[in-house]
């Protein structure tokens, strides 16, 4: 049996939380095949990234025209990026195939503090790779800083105007006592959605997400759909997380598997 492939762009985490190996995990466990070009090398462990590697623009180009000469996509999703010039070529292959949907995770920092993208590379995404989104998933800080706005409604009217057709802002960077998931659409209406803050800091949870969402798509679910399932896979992968080093959480993206 065949099943919907999803192209993800995404940075390499030696750790295992976050980055292609969240995508694989959780794009596998909705029964879609992760098609993976690896955007950035890492250091990194799980509490904090200590090197970034982006790889070079005319190897994302090749390696993405070598595997959609061969696959057919049926979603795609972005994780971290690296650098400008990496996004650039992003745009450049998603521009040919404009009605696959793309899900965006803008990946702007990790979660022990390193900043991944300069304002170089946060201008790119902006200009070229928002008007090519479907699905833009920051958190309440990324969403600040791609934006320049304070008011998370202003960030996601901001974003849908730069070209964003659908943004979810998550919200456990938000001092709140539920977690508040915002799902803003193009037309004009949100949706607000309450979790449970769990007690630990978890490390690729906005990759499980994101990647989730990109596979239920790619399994042609309707994005409304897609969001709210996704959301209760994550959590549930949050709420069985486990502790593989010293730092934050892993997901455990596998949860299900398992008795």
């Amino acid at each position: 049996m065949s099943r919907p492939i999803v192209l993800c762009f995404s940075g390499h985490d030696p750790s295992g939380g976050a980055g292609i190996q969240a995508d694989i995990e959780a794009i596998a466990s909705h029964r879609c095949h992760a098609a993976s070009i690896v955007t950035a090398l890492t250091e990194q462990d799980s509490r904090n990234v200590k090197k970034l590697i982006p790889q070079r623009a005319e190897d994302i180009l090749s390696q993405a025209e070598t595997l959609l000469n061969d696959f057919t996509v049926a979603a795609c999703k972005i994780g971290l990026i690296g650098d400008a010039e990496v996004a650039r070529a992003i745009a450049q292959v998603l521009r040919q195939y404009p009605t696959v949907p793309v899900v965006l995770d803008p990946v702007l920092a990790a979660g022990g503090g390193t900043e991944l993208a300069g304002r170089q590379l946060i201008d790119v995404i902006v200009s070229e790779l928002l008007p090519l989104t479907t699905l833009l998933t920051p958190n309440s800080d990324e969403a600040r800083r791609l934006s320049g706005q304070t008011d998370l409604a202003d960030c996601a009217r901001w974003l849908q105007q730069r070209g964003a057709e659908y943004v979810l802002i998550t919200g456990t960077h938000e001092n709140s006592e539920l977690v508040h998931n915002r799902l803003y659409m193009p037309d004009g209406l949100n949706q607000t959605f309450n979790w449970e803050r769990l007690p630990h800091h978890y490390h690729g949870s906005g990759c499980t997400l994101a990647s989730t969402i990109a596979a239920l798509l790619a399994q042609g679910l309707d994005m409304f759909t897609a969001v709210s399932e996704a959301q209760e896979f994550t959590w549930q992968s949050l709420a069985a997380a486990y502790l593989p080093g010293t730092g934050q959480h892993h997901p455990d993206r596998l949860f299900w598997v398992e008795t």
